[in-house]
């Protein structure tokens, strides 16, 4: 295979948060050695990519995106060899495997970092962000993601560090040219291992405006907002490309940023092949669309015509130019099917109809662990029964605000990232078949309902819905080359869009609400009576009429 061999176009990728997936030693957490046991299941699904979520040497402080050592297994996780064994019974199955590339940020206990405390002139102190206070407090006025601020005072030296997530997790400086043949040296030891690319952890972020100027503060607001001078900063091309010199070219591989913040006018500088950046870029746009102003715990409905508006944006700005990365789900959303479907009544049908939605766009499609069985959020009454630290964090500080648990507590319900990170659901045995013992975050009680295996004993079920989807894409070049038109563009519960590559062409009709609704399009209305139905949700084939949830896709004559 040649390395410009773009293989990633026609994949579809399946996202394993370790953790959460299998337990192959009952001691409650995840392991590698379970995911080898499910490898089976993910080739039935038919994916061709598996996206590991961290698995290196951690403190745990946010779940393994706080590294100790880049070059060891976390020993919860198992061994090197274990990995290595992954690594081959992946390839041997047609499978190709993707790390998580974390280099933002490592853990406080990272040797550089425990070396960069000592003293002023250490030899690793300019690894890191390290200032002075100002006016006796933090060198600026930044907020970290998760709460707080984002600098932490230490004694020994009586500066600040800066962290822009937890105070365990802190920031990586790319301006120095010994840290990024670090970073690169790491990143060939596992490439030379033959892993097939890396989904680089917030990379958008490793280049900061080095004055560290204040963010805007509005009124009430206890810190600044530095994103403008964190995110996308004045060498992050710079910096990627020489990623992708010193490494990403020599190998065939596959390699998707993380980027918050991103437009899709970014995007198309980062993921444009001339450019040599990355592949592609996850954006945040349409998960910020239920969101009212104050960031993502201030709740808001869904409007779909927003949704709508941004998705073919994104379609249409990359189109012949970069590429796009399609998800729903991943370890730090809620669960698509309760967010934007309906996880009681219609559960099967609209996350039937939220996959193919997205699976007919032109990009790669990303599935999370649990999304093709249709998982839903979660409700714990209780804070002790979650466990990740933004949760917890957000929940403190609101408190604090005044707000009330009950208020908290419904943004959780609706936003928290452990509705994501709940154990995967096997079986409906104890434990949903995930661990012989106690396992380290409480299962979803819908488990006995919605499990692996009574998906896999049901024809109709969303697994093989998914399957179906996945072939369809290795099958239809008009997936991943045509273009892309949203039609019935102010429809307040249709999401409509064509496909057309030279005389073919794809409709693809959702119904994004719980009720009947008729297409009052003439245009769509024909197509929908005339053309061939290549897939919906429903076991008897449609009219103009939609039923709650409904999608069909037709293909012309």
């Amino acid at each position: 295979m040649s390395v410009n061999d773009e293989w990633w176009k026609k994949s579809v990728v399946y996202q394993i948060y370790p953790r959460s997936f299998m337990d192959s030693n009952g001691d409650g957490i995840g392991d590698i050695k379970g995911i080898i046991g499910k490898l089976d299941y993910l080739k039935l699904l038919g994916v061709d990519v598996i996206w590991l979520s961290p698995v290196y040497d951690s403190p745990n402080d946010d779940n393994g995106y706080d590294i100790r050592n880049y070059q060891a297994i976390m020993n919860e996780f198992g061994t090197m060899a274990d990995f290595d064994q992954m690594l081959t019974e992946a390839h041997n199955r047609g499978m190709k495997l993707v790390m998580d590339l974390v280099v933002n940020h490592t853990s406080d206990e990272h040797a550089w970092f425990v070396e960069s405390k000592k003293s002023k002139d250490n030899p690793y102190r300019d690894f890191y962000f390290w200032r002075e206070g100002k006016d006796g407090k933090e060198p600026n006025n930044w907020g970290s993601v998760f709460a707080g601020s984002a600098w932490q005072y230490d004694e020994t030296t009586d500066e600040y560090y800066l962290h822009l997530f937890s105070k365990k997790q802190p920031d990586l400086n790319w301006e120095n040219p010994e840290l990024r043949e670090k970073v690169y040296n790491m990143m060939k030891f596992w490439l030379d291992k033959g892993i097939d690319g890396f989904r680089m952890d917030v990379i958008n972020m490793i280049s900061k405006n080095p004055e560290l100027p204040d963010g805007d503060q509005g009124e009430g607001q206890p810190y600044g907002d530095g994103g403008r001078y964190f995110m996308n900063g004045p060498r992050i091309h710079e910096f990627l490309q020489e990623i992708n010199q010193e490494v990403l070219s020599r190998y065939p591989i596959m390699t998707v940023g993380e980027m918050p913040g991103a437009s899709p006018e970014d995007a198309v500088l980062y993921t444009d092949p001339e450019r040599k950046e990355v592949n592609m870029i996850f954006t945040f746009e349409h998960m910020d669309l239920d969101s009212a102003p104050g960031g993502k715990w201030n709740l808001k409905p869904l409007d779909l015509v927003d949704l709508k508006e941004n998705l073919a944006k994104w379609q249409t700005a990359l189109h012949n130019k970069g590429w796009n990365s399609l998800y729903w789900n991943n370890h730090d959303q809620p669960r698509i099917v309760s967010r934007f479907g309906d996880d009681g009544k219609y559960r099967v049908e609209s996350a039937k109809m939220l996959a193919a939605c997205l699976h007919f766009m032109q990009g790669t499609p990303y599935i999370y662990q649990g999304e093709e069985i249709g998982m839903t959020n979660v409700k714990f009454a209780s804070l002790d029964d979650y466990r990740d630290i933004e949760t917890i964090n957000m929940y403190h500080e609101r408190k604090e605000l005044g707000y009330s648990h009950e208020e908290i507590m419904a943004s959780i319900y609706v936003k928290g990232r452990d509705n994501a990170r709940t154990p995967m659901q096997w079986d409906s045995t104890k434990n949903a078949g995930f661990s012989a013992g106690t396992p380290w975050i409480k299962v979803n009680p819908r488990y006995k309902e919605i499990n692996a295996k009574a998906a896999l004993e049901d024809s109709q079920s969303i697994f093989y819905f998914y399957q179906k989807l996945i072939q369809l894409r290795k099958e239809l070049n008009i997936i991943t080359e045509g273009d892309f038109e949203l039609l019935l563009r102010d429809h307040p519960q249709l999401f409509v869009y064509e496909r057309k590559l030279n005389d073919e062409r794809l409709l693809v009709v959702c119904n994004f609400s719980g009720e009947e609704v008729t297409v009052d399009d003439e245009a769509v209305s024909t197509k929908l009576k005339n053309d061939e139905v290549l897939l919906g949700n429903y076991e008897t084939e449609g009219t103009d009429v939609l039923r709650p949830y409904e999608v069909i896709v037709l293909k012309n004559n």
